[in-house]
């Protein structure tokens, strides 16, 4: 029978979700990263979770830094280590080139005189988890690849004595090839974590990944994070993701009633809008309604704008009858407006994620998902609408998203293409160009677990809003943007043979 290792969850938000359950208990753990993968602030947040969520003391072993200056670079992230030093929590281990009271190193190298301090500083806190930061600050003296792996080995084995889970960082060259410095660490070790932050379209990405978590499972592959102030380290672990949100068959108002009727009845409480259209097609009218729609019902509603300001959307909102402003001030609307640009989409989806949590809204409208994409990789991307709406969903959230097409009759959009099989209804605004005049069509193109109306209606935009009209009739090619009007009715079930001509003469 195999018995399973005891797991110690490190606190910190998303990894321990990737190592399914924590590191491996009073092992070690190997932190590898450029400079600038913040390796550093995980070996200070892994001690600092232990301590404010767990009661778990810690030791901090400084071979580069000064303790006062990680007092100082801490401070931002909260974490006031001059204070868990007061109570007896927090010990250093300073063993800088500054700040070494002993010698580490007598005659031949060796780590004694370090271990005797750890081992000094872990009785006094009883320490139950240590951060050693950086390998690299003493080991670019030697060129002894054997004498590395041994002092190192005895390290590891000390600390697994004292009972400690460890941190121990090491500087790499690259982003990808050689894990460490040396090549020996990742051996010694029980456990390997890579922590990346390449440049992609002219952006640094962070990413980690659980190389190795010896004798247990984890998730495979790299998983994006970002690091906050007031927040730290914050893993978005997709893969982990599992599909047990709850399915509601309670339905609730798009604010259209007419639009309500093409949804049979309305669209699912728990479910994910998207509405795609070309620009002027109607998408933030919709998203405006969809809201409004809500805060009648007494809902909270958030809309996340990434497109346009704050004064544009609630200026767009009056001349169609819609008061934001009052809505804010009874306490049921939030908007929140961000450029796409000024931050990576890790940093949006948890940022959005954030705002959630804090207002608890009963719908969370996004407009547009198309700015958010031109501001990142399509893998990103995609990893932000993963993530977004698994969270949103699991909150029992009724979420609307906006995608713009690239045409303005016809054809898909980008974003459409990615997601579309993420969302749960689809909702087509098109141009319709008709003897010489532009009109404006929706249809319900997908409605998942339920019954919906096919066709595709003429809808009218003025200064009271959207007014849903009637269907199409003997009209065909309106998605494909080539609309032709048809000489006589035609039979959904084949039967017509009905010629056609060009709408546009």
């Amino acid at each position: 029978m195999t018995i399973a290792l005891e797991r110690l969850i490190t606190g910190i938000e998303g990894l321990d979700a990737i190592l399914e359950g924590g590191l491996t208990r009073n092992r070690s753990t190997l932190v590898a990263g450029t400079s600038g993968s913040a390796k550093t602030v995980l070996a200070v947040q892994f001690l600092a979770e232990g301590i404010t969520k767990f009661d778990e003391p810690g030791v901090f072993v400084t071979l580069e830094e000064s303790p006062d200056d990680l007092r100082k670079n801490m401070m931002g992230f909260g974490w006031d280590i001059e204070k868990w030093e007061r109570e007896g929590k927090w010990a250093f281990v300073d063993a800088s080139p500054r700040g070494r009271e002993q010698p580490i190193i007598a005659g031949e190298f060796d780590f004694g005189a370090l271990i005797a301090r750890v081992k000094n500083a872990a009785g006094k806190v009883k320490a139950k988890r240590a951060s050693i930061d950086t390998l690299a600050a003493i080991f670019l003296t030697y060129k002894d690849i054997d004498i590395v792996r041994r002092e190192l080995l005895l390290l590891t084995e000390a600390l697994k004595e004292l009972k400690i889970t460890s941190l121990i960082t090491v500087e790499r060259l690259h982003e990808y090839g050689e894990i460490s410095r040396f090549g020996v660490e990742e051996f010694v070790t029980d456990n390997v974590i890579v922590l990346r932050n390449p440049m992609e379209r002219e952006r640094r990405r962070r990413t980690i990944e659980v190389l190795k978590l010896r004798g247990a499972n984890h998730n495979k592959g790299e998983f994006p994070f970002c690091v906050s102030a007031g927040r730290g380290i914050a893993a978005i672990p997709l893969s982990a993701i599992e599909l047990k949100q709850h399915s509601s068959n309670i339905r609730v108002t798009s604010g259209n009633d007419i639009l309500d009727r093409m949804c049979n009845g309305g669209v699912f409480r728990d479910s994910v809008i998207l509405v795609s259209g070309a620009t002027g097609t109607g998408k933030t009218l919709l998203s405006t309604q969809f809201l409004n729609g809500g805060a009648k019902k007494n809902e909270r509603c958030l809309l996340l704008a990434f497109e346009e300001s704050r004064e544009q959307l609630f200026r767009n909102a009056r001349g169609w009858g819609v008061d934001f402003e009052g809505l804010e001030k009874a306490g049921l609307l939030k908007v929140i407006c961000m450029y796409p640009e000024v931050r990576g989409l890790e940093d949006h989806l948890l940022a959005m994620r954030t705002a959630i949590e804090e207002f608890k809204p009963q719908r969370v409208a996004v407009d547009s998902l198309s700015a958010l994409e031109r501001a990142g990789h399509p893998r990103g991307f995609r990893e932000l609408i993963i993530g977004l709406t698994s969270f949103i969903k699991t909150k029992e959230i009724t979420g609307l998203f906006t995608a713009t097409t690239s045409t303005l009759v016809g054809g898909a959009s980008i974003t459409e293409t990615h997601i579309s099989t993420i969302t749960d209804t689809i909702i087509l605004l098109r141009y319709v160009e008709l003897f010489g005049e532009i009109r404006r069509g929706i249809t319900v193109l997908k409605m998942r677990g339920s019954k919906h109306e096919r066709e595709i209606r003429e809808m009218l935009i003025d200064e009271h809003g959207m007014h849903i009209k009637e269907p199409f009739r003997r009209l065909a090619g309106v998605l494909s943007g080539n609309p032709q009007v048809l000489t006589e009715p035609f039979s959904p079930d084949g039967d017509s043979h009905a010629e056609a001509y060009s709408a546009d003469g």
